[in-house]
């Protein structure tokens, strides 16, 4: 069984997030095990700027990530990914060995160089710039219905 984790920098405070995201891990049960990994966010006003924050995220975000895990950004700037393209890459992954890999979401203003040097790949969910909240409640449903495509079960809606 594959075992995936978002990593993502910061906390879901709303309890709608936290429902939204509870449910997709629930049903994501029989398919992987998925865990999710919350690195704190800082604060740029107390970090010293902007650069100085994505530098401690980065930090964080990068010992949060085991060594032999394939690691996956979701950046706005990756290569766009459709959910049939993510069923693929579920698919193949353990064909070529890979069984635990980590999707990294950063914070607010970005990622360091050093968690993208760290990914193998970078995807995006388009052009439009997702709040880190609303990211992982939709990586997590894609990765959902990703799994779905590939058991050829119907999704409902």
């Amino acid at each position: 069984m594959m075992h995936l984790r978002v990593v993502a920098v910061g906390s879901l405070k709303e309890r709608f997030w936290r429902d939204a995201c509870a449910e997709y891990l629930k049903r994501l049960g029989p398919y992987a095990q998925v865990e999710v990994a919350e690195v704190p966010d800082a604060d740029p006003a107390r970090a010293g700027g902007e650069a100085a924050a994505v530098t401690r995220e980065g930090e964080a975000i990068c010992r949060a990530l085991a060594p032999d895990e394939r690691v996956v950004l979701l950046d706005v700037r990756g290569k766009r990914v459709s959910s049939p393209q993510i069923a693929e890459a579920l698919e193949a992954w353990p064909l070529d060995g890979v069984n635990d890999v980590a999707f990294v979401i950063g914070g607010s203003c970005g990622v360091s160089d050093a968690v993208r040097s760290r990914a193998a790949l970078r995807w995006s969910f388009g052009d439009i710039t997702l709040p880190h909240n609303l990211a992982r409640v939709v990586l997590l449903e894609q990765l959902y219905r990703a799994f779905k495509i590939l058991r050829g079960e119907p999704y409902h809606k």
